[in-house]
């Protein structure tokens, strides 16, 4: 009751002030925009009560909402005059200097610009399995967090060619605020594709959170939604992903903010990070119909990574059924399955959505992203309760002998003391690194030959259609190079070679290689069938 009251009065002050304000002189109105500092956290609770629930018994609870918020005076002069909230990593920095120098740093290994589509990459068939699609103009493996804006804006598929770095190829290792580092040459380059959107954007920054409703819905409070301009969103975005993006900085507990991964979690029931009792330990905050967080009880790297390292819809598609385009106003342009790869075709049939046809068969293929959650998930290291934070942000100390975690993401490869002995401490460096490498050595092989066979249908394909075979043997056909494709690329886009969980990589490489067969099989005795005149 107390509690209610306290409210109550506290919201008639806040209501008060907003009558008031516009009352006082203009003497008066200059004095209390020029003192900020006087606005007190009670003001501000009178009409955010769902702030002061998570502020009040939290780290930061001391701390002036003008810490993060500017223009509170204006603010509350005009509720339609929003404050300017500081979103930035550089802000957290002040206090978490460990964290944020690790978060900026650049580990130079981790190449730039190293196409996946090369001999020596990841794929190095990628560009005839993705025909005619806009990954094959440039599709890159990924470097750190400090990159993940730049690195984006950059790629030829992204906007044309159009942004580059200021300064050239010296700014391949720029860490910092996008547009210090990049130029709007507004010049559209040969062999490029425009194939950004501004939901895939969602996932590279946090600048937005403000702006954009759940689910990029439309909403006259949303500066930005699915179907906004691409390039004005970009222009638009500062900063990679922010500490915000994981930890509440009003409840200083870890949080997710993207809004596919709640949605997928909560309101569609995903069990992928369920506790024993079936229920995910997270507590969703509506803010008022227009935004929603997830705050975790205990923090969960394996749900917070996730908000990004999955396979997800983030743009225009088709129907499986009919073929009918399906535009960012389709809210199925924004969608996280939380699925395995041997389920997610079926998924996909069922929401019936695909992102392209192939360029010779026709077949409706999905392109997939980047799916670590969903690969890690039931893995030997997920069932002994090891999480992605404890690989890739092992604890380390500073040089004052602080402990704090490492920010910057590591690849385990490049620091196996602390990635993997802390766990395995009768091993070795030597011996970890040599297993590791054994298990994407085997992994990368049945990578191969999985490209070789979907090479293989796609060519016999071909023959068969200029042979005149029937179109229900090639509708066949197709099918299964949709199969196939589906337990390759999970493989391609997925970024540990296999290692998150190898077991599942050998399953679902060796079905997309039996699909691969079985289709060229089938063409083939369609072809053999055809009369000699007709196969040529």
């Amino acid at each position: 009751m107390a509690k209610k009251l306290f409210a109550f009065f506290a919201g008639v002050g806040c209501l008060l002030i907003v009558v008031l304000l516009p009352l006082l002189s203009p003497a008066a109105k200059s004095k209390t925009a020029a003192q900020p500092a006087a606005v007190s956290k009670e003001t501000c609770y009178g009409c955010h009560e769902e702030i002061r629930d998570l502020k009040e018994k939290s780290k930061h609870a001391k701390l002036s909402c003008t810490t993060c918020h500017g223009k509170l005076a204006e603010h509350l002069d005009n509720y339609e005059v929003k404050p300017v909230t500081a979103i930035d990593q550089a802000l957290c920095g002040k206090c978490h200097r460990n964290e944020y120098r690790s978060l900026m740093s650049v580990d130079y290994r981790a190449q730039a610009r190293k196409e996946k589509g090369v001999p020596t990459g990841r794929s190095p068939m990628m560009d005839k399995l993705l025909e005619p699609y806009g990954f094959t103009y440039e599709h890159n493996e990924p470097r750190s967090h400090a990159f993940m804006v730049t690195d984006q804006f950059v790629v030829d598929r992204f906007a044309g060619g159009r942004y580059q770095y200021k300064r050239g190829w010296h700014d391949v290792d720029a860490v910092g605020r996008t547009w210090d580092i990049l130029e709007d040459t507004g010049k559209t380059l040969q062999e490029t594709a425009k194939a950004g959107n501004p939901t895939c954007i969602q996932c590279k920054t946090s600048d937005h959170i403000l702006k954009w409703k759940f689910m990029g819905d439309k909403d006259p409070a949303a500066q930005w939604d699915r179907t906004s301009d691409v390039q004005a969103v970009a222009k638009d975005t500062h900063n990679p992903v922010g500490c915000i993006h994981c930890h509440d900085p009003h409840a200083t507990k870890p949080r997710i903010v993207r809004d596919a991964l709640i949605k997928g979690v909560v309101m569609d029931g995903s069990q992928m990070f369920a506790g024993k009792n079936g229920k995910t330990d997270l507590t969703v905050i509506d803010f008022r119909g227009f935004r929603k967080i997830g705050i975790q009880g205990k923090a969960d790297s394996r749900l917070m990574c996730a908000q990004c390292h999955v396979e997800y819809a983030c743009g225009p598609g088709y129907e499986f059924d009919t073929g009918k385009k399906i535009g960012a106003d389709d809210p199925r342009s924004n969608q996280f399955p939380l699925t395995g790869p041997k389920e997610l075709l079926a998924y996909y049939k069922k929401v019936d959505f695909y992102d392209f046809k192939h360029a010779v068969t026709g077949a409706r293929l999905v392109k997939l992203q980047h799916p670590e959650a969903e690969t890690f998930h039931g893995s030997i290291h997920d069932r002994s309760g090891v999480t992605c934070a404890d690989c890739h942000m092992p604890p380390v100390k500073d040089a004052a002998g602080r402990t704090y975690r490492n920010h910057g993401v590591i690849r385990p490869l490049h620091k196996v003391k602390e990635a993997c002995l802390r766990c395995h401490p009768d091993s070795t460096v030597e011996k970890k690194l040599y297993q590791i490498e054994a298990v994407q050595n085997y992994i990368r092989g049945k990578m191969r030959k999985s490209e070789y066979w979907l090479g293989r249908l796609i060519d016999t394909y071909q023959v068969a259609k200029r042979s005149g075979v029937d179109e229900a043997v090639l509708a066949q056909a197709r099918e299964k190079h949709e199969e196939a494709h589906v337990l390759w690329e999970w493989w391609t886009a997925e970024n540990s070679d296999g290692f998150h969980n190898p077991e599942l990589a050998r399953e679902t490489l060796a079905g997309s290689i039996a699909a691969s067969k079985a289709g060229v099989a089938l063409l083939n005795k369609a072809i053999d069938g055809q009369p000699r005149a007709e196969r040529h």
